[in-house]
């Protein structure tokens, strides 16, 4: 029997790697999409409770929308008759994984989307996009997390201020380097400046158009490499499912 599984887990937990969770934690006062109607969260409500005579124990249950929180969406959700949460599985968990950074870029404009040039000089440090990647833009967006409001840019006439992805660099990452899919911090693919000329989230609706998955809402990507890490999502195994919360993990070389 081989146990080449077993030492690659032990390299992976030396010290040379840091285990990193992308996901935020929930609870019943976390931010969703203003256009759910209001009591679709609800969290750990008790149907089973301690003292009853059948069994000792304590049963909850959880009521949340597919999109909540730190979650994937498939392509479903913007596509209609598109593949649903049951055409992914367990090979859809793992992926080489991609940092862009263009948090410096976004100190100085809110409203920045990444640009295929922005890519290019990624990859002329680090290498190219390899295929099958995860590739994840950070832009600092996830120091907004909880707040509602921070989260959206939402400005006091309604209009929403944050950055995101540009077509152009999505169909770069898809079409010309093959990556498997895209995630962000923000809760748009878009960024509002895109999605406001365009008068819809078009980068999203291009993604889900490809068959590809996205994550949104991650957190904690400054922790990690540019390049070289790992990244691992897991998600309920709920047929049917447009965009499900997710448990995303990075095991990535320390920085």
């Amino acid at each position: 029997m081989s146990n080449k599984l077993w030492s690659i887990l032990g390299e992976l937990q030396s010290d040379e790697y840091e285990w990193v969770d992308l996901s935020h934690s929930l609870n019943n006062s976390s931010p969703y999409w203003g256009g759910i109607p209001e009591g679709a969260v609800e969290l750990g409500t008790t149907v089973f409770d301690w003292g009853n005579p059948m069994m000792e124990c304590l049963i909850q249950t959880f009521k949340v929308p597919g999109q909540f929180g730190t979650h994937i969406d498939f392509p479903g959700h913007f596509i209609k008759g598109a593949d649903l949460s049951e055409k992914y599985g367990v090979k859809n968990f793992i992926y080489p994984l991609v940092v862009i950074d263009i948090s410096e870029k976004v100190k100085a404009d809110v409203h920045y989307a990444v640009t295929v040039d922005d890519i290019k000089a990624y990859e002329a440090e680090h290498g190219n996009i390899p295929d099958g990647a995860f590739v994840a833009l950070y832009t600092g967006w996830a120091k907004n997390w909880p707040d509602m409001d921070a989260l959206s840019g939402a400005a006091e006439d309604g209009s929403e201020h944050a950055p995101g992805w540009s077509l152009e660099a999505l169909k770069y990452i898809y079409e010309t380097r093959n990556a498997a899919a895209n995630g962000h911090e923000t809760l748009d693919t878009d960024a509002s400046a895109v999605a406001a000329e365009a008068g819809d989230l078009v980068c999203e609706r291009y993604v889900l158009s490809k068959g590809k998955l996205q994550i949104e809402v991650l957190n904690n990507l400054d922790r990690i490499a540019p390049a070289g890490a790992l990244l691992f999502a897991a998600w309920p195994n709920i047929e049917g499912a447009t965009g499900l919360p997710v448990r995303v993990l990075a095991i990535t070389p320390k920085k």
